[in-house]
């Protein structure tokens, strides 16, 4: 089953204020990092400095598995395994940064020179033996390959204001302090939040009734519309496999980090297929137990988990993939898991191939941007309003929503791609899929969770809840992401084409 870590069971947000992440697409997709950074400082408050060198949030490098799109077959597990060691790195940099607040207030260079260069020296040996396993396997890799090696830090916006009442952009709004001095005097934000010092902050929250009605789920990029319609294939496949009741958790990532451990640096729910984990081939997956109530479907669902930042720790506290890594409270089980397969708005739609591995959302979307991200959150009863870069404060008896809507359209041949991006797409705007690809089934997987409302006070969260990420994504809501490996049997999957293309609702 895995190396379960729990081994008992039983573009609606309208304001960037101080500690949110204004999302900027310009400049590499750089994410600027509204709040202050000093989560770490043993400093108190009083103590803190607003020198430029001591407010740095995180860290952005090039997301080199994005921009590799041609990696021969044979050389994928080595390539895999030196991405790894990338994330890696940058974790052990983030949290370097992290830890010498005090060292960075007294040294403008600091970062520089003591974090971003000796991360660039060791990404630059990886890069090379990346270039290396490529051409040897006959592939070529790209010739800019070793510029990726860079990275830069992303600043915390500075409470500087002129005496207009103007921020320091010239942009007519002051989005530094919100009328409040976020530094040394007002209210401080408590560097990055969150019990591990890396997020949640206040903003990153917004009470669900202050939403605007949207029409539903869409997705941060606009790809995630419903695929079926009055048209086309307009049946739908539901398949029940429970809510990890069986607390099947790890911090792998077979699909993009096969054979290395803690490869995702964040835990992940499974249902379904219970044999996921990092070293699982594909004859391991096939044969594995299954929590679906059709026995026919041993695919893998898993996504990250959400925790309760309310003090308790959870049995990763001091593991690798939770309290190691950033990741620390208490783990919520969803209440309600729903799979759905619907079709397509012009076309019917053909079988996925057995293997078919399938990533919606960017776990790193918030130093990424936006080009893969692909999040939805809302409320129960208030599923009509849909945030992205925000995580739903939902009134009493109304619980939190997380859906995802999987690429429909693939190449007609490969079950991944090297980037595990480009032999899967998304819809056209009119339903259709382009460039030769071919329709089949979409997933959509809704997942409800019963948790406390957060409260925001004097510019501080309690109560607040967020997923498991990278280090240094701070939790972010838009690094939402899931991920599916088609694992039906022939008979199972011919049924489910059959009742979708026939507008069939069946399960």
């Amino acid at each position: 089953m895995g190396r379960n870590t729990r081994k008992r069971r039983t573009p609606l947000a309208t304001r960037a204020m101080a500690a949110t992440a204004a999302l900027a697409l310009g400049g590499g997709g750089l994410i600027w990092a509204n709040f202050y950074a000093s989560a770490h400082e043993e400093d108190s408050p009083s103590n803190r400095t607003r020198s430029g060198a001591a407010q740095i949030a995180t860290i952005n490098c090039p997301d080199v598995g994005q921009k590799l799109t041609k990696v021969p077959r044979k050389a994928r597990r080595g390539v895999a395994r030196e991405l790894a060691l990338l994330d890696q790195q940058v974790t052990a940099a983030y949290k370097r940064l992290a830890d010498t607040r005090r060292a960075q207030a007294g040294d403008a260079s600091y970062v520089s020179n003591a974090i971003l260069g000796p991360l660039r020296s060791k990404r630059t040996a990886t890069l090379d033996r990346i270039r290396i396993t490529i051409n040897r396997a006959g592939g070529q890799a790209p010739r800019n390959l070793g510029g990726f090696a860079r990275c830069e830090g992303v600043p915390a916006e500075q409470p500087q204001v002129d005496d207009g009442g103007q921020d320091q952009n010239n942009d007519g709004q002051d989005q530094n302090n919100d009328g409040q001095d976020q530094g040394d005097g007002g209210q401080d934000q408590g560097g990055n939040g969150g019990q591990a010092g890396n997020g949640p902050v206040a903003d990153d929250f917004v009470d669900i009734e202050d939403v605007q009605p949207g029409g539903g789920p869409q997705g941060v990029n606009g790809n995630g519309l419903p695929a079926n319609g009055d048209t086309g294939s307009t049946g739908t496949f539901t398949t029940e496999c429970g809510t990890n009741e069986n607390e099947n958790r790890n911090s792998d990532n077979v699909i993009v980090a096969p054979g290395v451990s803690n490869g995702a640096q964040h835990q992940h729910d499974y249902v379904g297929n219970q044999a996921n984990n990092a070293f699982a081939s594909d004859e391991d997956l096939a044969n594995g137990d299954t929590t679906c109530r059709n026995q026919g479907d041993r695919s893998s669902y898993f996504w990250p988990v959400i925790r309760l930042q309310n003090g308790q720790n959870d049995i990763d506290a001091g593991r690798p993939g939770g309290g190691q890594d950033g990741n620390v409270g208490q783990i919520v089980e969803p209440a309600q898991v729903d799979l759905r397969f619907v079709g397509n708005r012009t076309s019917d739609v053909v079988a996925m191939p057995k293997a078919l591995r399938i990533i919606t959302g960017d776990a790193k979307s918030f130093v990424n941007g936006l080009n893969n991200a692909n999040t939805n959150w809302s409320c129960t009863g208030f599923e009509d309003r849909v945030v992205t870069d925000k995580y739903p404060i939902c009134p009493e008896g109304s619980s939190v929503v997380r859906t995802s809507f999987f690429q429909s359209c693939w190449d007609g041949q490969n079950t991944d791609s090297a980037n595990h991006r480009t032999h899967v797409d998304f819809v056209e705007a009119d339903g259709s899929c382009s460039n030769g690809f071919r329709a089949i089934p979409q997933l959509q997987v809704r997942l409800v969770y019963d948790i406390p409302a957060p409260q925001i006070q004097n510019g501080q969260v309690q109560n607040a809840y967020a997923i498991d990420s990278f280090p240094d994504q701070l939790h972010k809501p838009i690094t939402d992401h899931n991920d599916f490996i088609n694992f039906f049997d022939e008979d199972l999957m011919n049924e489910m084409v059959e009742c979708i293309n026939s507008g069939q609702d069946c399960q």
